[in-house]
């Protein structure tokens, strides 16, 4: 039986190995475009042998794009970025990258083409990272009409850099920051093995061609209540201190100068708008998925930063 060959970009990524994971089950061979393909060689167990082999791409460089998706009967586009870092910046990453990916797929004739963007994605936003995200759907389209994009919103599971930055920050914080005033913007987390579920879902069937679909969990949670979320679930008590977008605004515009900045200006500028799931958007449930609980998950993996018990 002929196996189908899928092309995953960004497939090293947090939401790339669960998605790289699913592909080899169904029995597809991988080819994992990254930009680094010996970092990406932790992978290739999840497969048989020979079944996902990590290659060089760049989605800035369209030869080794086309190179990396040559043959491919799907195309799945996970790159971006929360940071921008050198050359690697958001335009080049999220719009032009995300363009150089579609038309790559449009000419080798690829049957699928999944695009991971953003809820809040707009090609006229103000943050650049929702700018991007949204040009890079627009090349897409333009590219390629029939491709799925999906656009989650916070998306959390055991290797996630949002709950567990917050875990981690209530262990060395006194106190922790409610960014834009008393309860802070609203998110609508969801669980990383049903976006990758979303994303193989398009891949091998027809019914998601040409559409948009907003992934989240099933509740809403202000920013407040994710920080109270955290600290139930690592068993520690912190206040909580409301700090108004000015503010951090200008903590971000500092804090960015570093190598990995825990808050930029453009983050805070994201946190302006609520990311939730928009009304009458096709969701999760469109794809016959589930949404997962985060109160179903999160305390699992946020065990490890536990006070010990021989501690008072």
């Amino acid at each position: 039986m002929h196996r189908p060959q899928i092309t995953v970009f960004g497939g090293s990524g947090f939401i790339g190995r669960h998605i790289v994971r699913r592909l080899a089950d169904r029995g597809a061979m991988v080819q994992v475009a990254v930009r680094d393909p010996i970092a990406a060689a932790f992978l290739k167990p999840m497969g048989d042998v020979g079944q996902i082999v990590p290659l060089f791409a760049d989605v800035g460089i369209p030869e080794s794009v086309a190179s990396a998706l040559a043959g491919s009967n799907a195309v799945i586009n996970l790159v971006g970025i929360l940071a921008p870092a050198g050359r690697n910046t958001f335009e080049h990453t999220q719009a032009i990258g995300a363009g150089n990916v579609a038309r790559a797929a449009a000419v080798a004739g690829a049957k699928h083409l999944i695009h991971m963007s953003a809820i809040g994605a707009n090609a006229n936003g103000k943050a650049a990272y929702a700018r991007t995200k949204g040009a890079g759907e627009e090349a897409v389209r333009a590219a390629f009409p029939q491709a799925t994009i999906l656009r989650p919103s916070v998306v959390f599971g055991p290797e996630d850099n949002f709950f567990n930055q917050f875990a981690s920050l209530a262990r060395l914080l006194p106190a922790l920051p409610v960014f834009g005033g008393r309860n802070g913007p609203r998110f609508q987390p969801v669980y990383v093995s049903d976006v990758a579920d979303a994303a193989v879902t398009a891949a091998f069937g027809d019914t998601a061609a040409g559409k948009t679909y907003e992934l989240g969990g099933p509740r809403i949670y202000t920013f407040r209540q994710i920080l109270e979320r955290v600290l139930t679930d690592i068993g520690r008590r912190r206040p909580l201190i409301s700090i108004p977008l000015g503010l951090a605004a200008i903590a971000g515009a500092m804090a960015q100068i570093l190598p990995k900045p825990l808050l930029t200006r453009d983050q805070v500028l994201l946190m302006k708008r609520d990311n939730v799931v928009s009304q009458g958007a096709l969701t999760l449930a469109d794809l016959g998925i589930e949404a997962t609980a985060a109160e179903a998950i999160l305390p699992g993996y946020l065990r490890v930063y536990r006070r010990p018990r021989h501690r008072a």
